[in-house]
């Protein structure tokens, strides 16, 4: 075929490709300037509420994410079943710690234990620790609670309960399953060491966490 031929060919492919394509990307694109519109006027406004505050919640918290992505990476390490099971334990019962959030029921030192879950998950990462899967559950569950718990009290009179759980919910899924995501870099000659690099970050974050939160220090 000449170039005289083929030119026509690709040009018509192209246009093909854009027609297929434009209208998705375009949809995309819309999609994420809605979802940014929506943050900054939840900013702007400062009544976090409903579905987009209770996704960005997990987000905005350093000690949060950093649990949450460490349960994914643990998960990972663990093998089957835990690699699954937990990171889908964890919102389960977190959704039940909302609840006592909303409904006023108090938890003993509830920053303590969220601090301590980053330390004890990211050392459990950095360790390589391989514990029976039914105490790696109850571990998960107990630290879940409390994640749950400190959501749901810092729900605001305006938001909607059922909107901002279910945020929140998807979020922390979302990244528990960045975590698994990390974890499946331990298949790579030097990625076990990376992995556990990164629980000890998220352990030595977890420690800030915690004398942070028994100090008061700012």
């Amino acid at each position: 075929m000449s170039l005289k031929q083929n030119v026509p060919m690709t040009a018509r492919h192209m246009a093909a490709t854009r027609r297929r394509f434009g209208l998705p990307y375009s949809a995309v694109l819309f999609t994420c300037f809605t979802l940014t519109d929506t943050a900054f006027a939840h900013e702007q406004q400062g009544v976090p509420g409903g579905l987009v505050s209770g996704f960005l919640h997990p987000l905005t918290g350093l000690d949060h994410l950093a649990a949450m992505v460490a349960v994914g990476l643990w998960g990972a390490q663990l093998g089957a079943p835990a690699i699954w099971i937990l990171p889908i334990t964890f919102p389960l019962v977190m959704a039940v710690g909302g609840v006592l959030g909303v409904l006023g029921i108090a938890l003993p030192m509830p920053e303590v234990v969220i601090a301590l879950s980053a330390l004890v998950l990211g050392g459990a990462v950095a360790a390589r620790l391989r514990l029976p899967f039914a105490i790696a559950a109850v571990v998960v569950g107990i630290f879940a609670i409390f994640h749950g718990h400190a959501h749901g009290t810092e729900l605001p009179q305006s938001a909607n309960p059922l909107a901002y759980g279910v945020g929140f919910v998807v979020a922390t899924g979302l990244l528990h399953l960045c975590g698994i995501t990390l974890g499946t870099l331990s298949r790579l000659p030097a990625g076990g060491r990376l992995i556990q690099g990164l629980g000890a970050s998220i352990a030595a974050l977890g420690c800030y966490f915690l004398v942070h939160s028994l100090t008061g220090s700012p």
